[in-house]
């Protein structure tokens, strides 16, 4: 679906060509979603930032710090929630069950983020959209990532779009805008910060308006420390992607396995082939484990298609369903 001033970029997604004019929407319809976690020595900046640009509903949701983060922010006049249970993807799902605003625009609290994009960032859902990325690429400090981090980032994004079949240049970022029921939408179990990941695999999925506006991000300061791991959490959002293709892209995730198998299965075949007429030299067993290998392989790959094509026609079904909808919404 087009938008005004928008175009297609080479690889499919869309990205917003932005304006400097202020969103149509007011900032006190908007909740600003802060997780949190051992954030103290930046989450005071971070709310008066917010508050400096208009934007006054802060809720902070704390993961249970031990550091002084609830106690600044209630004294910079946020909200403070501390999460039922643990992980950023639970805190936020509970946080937005609580939010009664119609919009949410949710931001690291490391002050990386630059809260002057805040109109930014939200001027795209006065104009329908209802899910807003901020690309950290776009205007980003040179000491802001580390090369191993970046070069992560841009696997993992490669990756989402093979996989998932859309482009939206940095689907880990922390910097989003949504509507409040376009979340609720969603089907969202992550606990962790695979939360972003689920996120952008969702708006695919449930075929969520999703724009990408270009953000700045800066280094976190220098009394400020990450929770994250760039080896072992980024091979954890690389697992995750391939298992959400289960349910939006089936062929991906029941082919490459059934690949996988026909391929091994074929390996052993060759090795037993290659042994008789050299060597004279039966392998029954093995024989029979590189005919299981072929079958299965051929197995998932059919049911790869067939799944496929049931994807493919819930979605049809879905989007005929929509129209039927905004057609009787507007007769009325």
């Amino acid at each position: 679906m087009e938008r005004e001033g928008s175009h297609e970029d080479a690889s499919g997604g869309t990205v917003l060509a932005m304006s400097e004019d202020r969103p149509e929407i007011p900032p006190e319809e908007v909740c600003v979603l802060i997780p949190t976690l051992e954030e103290a020595a930046t989450i005071g900046e971070v709310i008066d930032g917010f508050d400096a640009e208009g934007y006054t509903n802060v809720l902070v949701v704390d993961g249970d710090s031990n550091d002084d983060t609830r106690e600044i922010a209630r004294e910079r006049g946020a909200e403070v929630l501390v999460q039922s249970g643990s992980g950023k993807g639970q805190a936020v799902r509970e946080a937005v069950d609580r939010i009664e605003l119609p919009y949410v625009l949710m931001v690291d609290g490391d002050a990386t983020y630059d809260p002057a994009d805040a109109d930014r960032m939200l001027a795209p859902l006065a104009s329908g959209y209802e899910h807003v990325i901020g690309n950290r690429f776009a205007r980003m400090d040179e000491d802001a990532m580390r090369a191993l981090n970046g070069f992560g980032n841009r696997l993992i994004n490669r990756a989402f779009g093979f996989v998932h079949g859309a482009n939206f240049e940095d689907i880990l970022s922390g910097y989003r805008a949504f509507t409040t029921d376009s979340f609720r939408r969603l089907s969202l179990d992550a606990d962790g910060f695979t939360i972003e990941t689920e996120l952008a695999v969702e708006c695919v999925k449930n075929g969520v308006e999703t724009t990408v506006v270009p953000i700045g991000y800066s280094a976190r300061p220098e009394d400020s420390t990450t929770n994250l791991h760039p080896i072992k959490d980024g091979g954890t959002i690389l697992l995750a992607l391939y298992a959400l293709a289960k349910t939006n892209n089936p062929l991906i995730y029941f082919g490459s396995v059934g690949t996988g198998a026909i391929l091994a299965g074929g390996a052993v075949a060759a090795f037993v082939l290659y042994r008789y007429l050299v060597a004279g030299i039966s392998h029954e067993v093995l024989a029979l484990v590189a005919a299981a290998g072929i079958l299965l392989g051929v197995q998932l790959l059919m049911f790869g298609v067939l799944s496929d094509m049931i994807v493919t026609l819930h979605r049809e079904q879905r989007q005929r369903l929509e129209r039927l909808r905004d057609d009787v919404e507007r007769k009325r």
